[in-house]
Formats: C-alpha cells, sequence, structure tokens
C-alpha cells in the first residue's frame, strides 16, 4: 500500500519547487498511514491532496481517509489581499499553470488543480463558491466537479459553496462520489443513460463576453459530441440565456436580500431558478464554456469576469462539471461546463465520462 504515496511524494519533490501546488507536504504522517491502512477499503493508498490549510478537517477529507485514502499534503490558495482570488501562494512561491507558467492556474482551488493536472496526485478536494473548482480543472486541463449546493456539508454561511473534486478524469470521479455521499438515496442510484441525452448550449449565457477562439473550442468540443450522438441539441441551438447573475451573487455574498423584483439580487435569481427549471423540465443537460476568457496572467484578467458563466450555478444550487474541450492556438486549455438538474450529481458524473469520450483533446 505504500508504493502509491511514495511514487506520489516523490513527484511531489521533483516538481513542486516550480509549481509550487502544495502549502505542506506530510510525508512521514502519510507513509505512516500508507502502512497501517486497511487493505479491504475502496480507496487503500490512494494519495490525495486537500485544498488549504484547513482542508484537512473538511467533511469530503474525512470520508476519504475512512475509504482508505491517504493524505499526502495541502494545497495553495490566494494569498492575503489576492483581489481576484484567481491564483494560489505555495510553499515554494507563487502557484502556475502547468501548460503556460506564465499563466495563472485559476482558483481558488489553484493547488489543487495544478497537483492533479501534474500528476502529483490522482484526486484533490476543492470547494466552489463561484467557480473555484470548475475555473482551474478549466484552465488545467482536468475534470472538476462541484457538487449540488447542500448535498454535503460547507462551512459557507451565504450557500454559495459547496464541496467538489478534481481529478484527471470524470471517471475517476465515480470513486469519490461514492465515498462521500453518505447514505444510499435517489441521488446514487441513476437510471442507464440513453443516448443521444437531449442537451442546451449557449456560449455565453445571453451576456458573457466570450473570447471567440474559447468559443470555438468548446463549440467543436459540442460539434464533436452530436456528431458521435452523445447529445442532442434542439434548435435554436444557442437559444438560452440567463439574467446575468452578477449583482445577484455579490448581494447574497454581502448578505442582501431584496424585494424580488428583476430589478434587484433576489428578482434576478428567481428569475434565473425558473428558468432553469423550464429548461431541465426536459432537458438532461446545459452545455457552456467554463470562462468566457483563458488563462491570464499573474497579474490578473483586467475587466473580465472569469466567474461571468459558472457563478449562476453556485446561486441556483445545480451540479456542474468541467471536462477539458481542447486548447487555444496559444497553448491554453479550455474547459466545456456540463450542468445538470439539482440533485443529479451522480448522473452528471456519468454524463460526464460519456462526453469526455468525445470531448477530450490530448496537448498538440
Amino acid at each position: 500500500m505504500t508504493e502509491r504515496v511514495e511514487e506520489a511524494l516523490a513527484r511531489i519533490g521533483r516538481l513542486d519547487p516550480e509549481l509550487c501546488a502544495f502549502v505542506e507536504v506530510w510525508g512521514e504522517g502519510a507513509r505512516e498511514r500508507a502502512r497501517t491502512v486497511d487493505r479491504r477499503l475502496p480507496l487503500a493508498g490512494t494519495p490525495f491532496a486537500v485544498k488549504g490549510p484547513t482542508g484537512i478537517r473538511s467533511y469530503a477529507a474525512e470520508r476519504l481517509i475512512a475509504a482508505g485514502a491517504v493524505p499526502v499534503g495541502s494545497t495553495a490558495v490566494p494569498g492575503p489581499g489576492t483581489y481576484w482570488q484567481t491564483w494560489g501562494q505555495g510553499r515554494h512561491g507563487r502557484t502556475v499553470n502547468p501548460y503556460r507558467p506564465d499563466r495563472t492556474p485559476g482558483g481558488s482551488s489553484a493547488g489543487s488543480a495544478v497537483a492533479v493536472a501534474a500528476g502529483m496526485v490522482p484526486l484533490a478536494t476543492g470547494s466552489d463558491g463561484a467557480g473555484s473548482v470548475r475555473i482551474p480543472a478549466a484552465w488545467c486541463g482536468v475534470f472538476g466537479l462541484k457538487t449540488t449546493n447542500g448535498l454535503l456539508p460547507s462551512p459557507d454561511r451565504t450557500g454559495l459553496a459547496s464541496a467538489g473534486v478534481l481529478t484527471r478524469s470524470a471517471v475517476e470521479a465515480r470513486v469519490y462520489l461514492d465515498c462521500v455521499l453518505d447514505t444510499p438515496s435517489e441521488v446514487r442510484i441513476p437510471s442507464p443513460l440513453q443516448l443521444p441525452l437531449p442537451a442546451a448550449y449557449s456560449p455565453d449565457l445571453g451576456f458573457a463576453r466570450t473570447d471567440p477562439e474559447v468559443a470555438a473550442v468548446v463549440r467543436a468540443a459540442v460539434d464533436r459530441l452530436v456528431a458521435a450522438g452523445v447529445v442532442q441539441l434542439p434548435l435554436p441551438r444557442e437559444g438560452f440565456t440567463l439574467l446575468d447573475p452578477r449583482e445577484a451573487w455579490l448581494g447574497v455574498r454581502a448578505g442582501v436580500t431584496g424585494a424580488g423584483d428583476l430589478g434587484d439580487a433576489a428578482g434576478v435569481r428567481a428569475e434565473n431558478d425558473r428558468r432553469l427549471d423550464r429548461l431541465f423540465a426536459g432537458t438532461e443537460l446545459l452545455l457552456t464554456p467554463v470562462t468566457p476568457n483563458r488563462p491570464h496572467g499573474h497579474e490578473g484578467p483586467g475587466e473580465v469576469y472569469s466567474t461571468a458563466l459558472t457563478w449562476a450555478f453556485n446561486l441556483s444550487g445545480h451540479p456542474a462539471a468541467s471536462i477539458p474541450a481542447g486548447f487555444t492556438a496559444d497553448g491554453c486549455p479550455v474547459g466545456l461546463q456540463l450542468v445538470a438538474r439539482r440533485g443529479a450529481d451522480v448522473r452528471l458524473v456519468e454524463m460526464a465520462v460519456a462526453a469526455e469520450n468525445h470531448a477530450i483533446r490530448v496537448r498538440p
């Protein structure tokens, strides 16, 4: 049971001084746990990382440890005073994107995404309050899942943040859900997928300023899914829109409530919920880019909100995932976002597995 942990620690030792994914590495503790773990457990001896200095105390980490997984360290999150909250500060310095060191890996689960993308660990925990799992997953070319809000315990008083995971592929996220979900329920017993899945696609949700090349990479991935018979898009192909959730998200984060008119946060949130309820009454998936932009430099994204296409689903509570869709011409990974009905987390992962088989593209 010690081999996989030793391999992970060795890879961290080689790569982390350059990538700066980890805040702490728990070498001796990990080795001791690996020596004594019950081999009958489903994740016996599997190394994993936890998000941030307090991640080891999270519910998900506790469940993974109970399933035999071995925590090897805590990963980088944004340092104090980081306005955009989109890159990490590791023990060796600023966390960098493994594909483009001059670019951010995204955040706030920055180190977790980098650790998985670089093969330091096969799995890392994350949390997602506005896109903090999906954005770094997209920009580091790995799978990232935001669970349905409230499905797993969260310390977030606003209810915006939910637990998540980053893995090398959607297939590897199956065992995460099986281990962290508490009791058998409908959410754990999805009906078999019937392909093609009815889906809707939007490059911008009606308001985001999506980079044309990012939109083209994602649209090509969606077209591959259609051609492979994985999804079926009704006409109009790009007709689904939401109201821009920016002010609504900021209002909820600040604890501000309104009267429910379309001009205030409560009204925007309610209208978007109505639109999403109508959509998912007859559709399995909503497909969008994860971000409107490609990974930006370490100085920040300027006027563009990298969260523009993700934080609506923190407000609505829907589960959402990022799968690799391809690369821009300058070598930046792009993510395809999959959104499903509330509570359909296991089914979403199964849909992501089917999509990943056709949409994923290795680095050129």
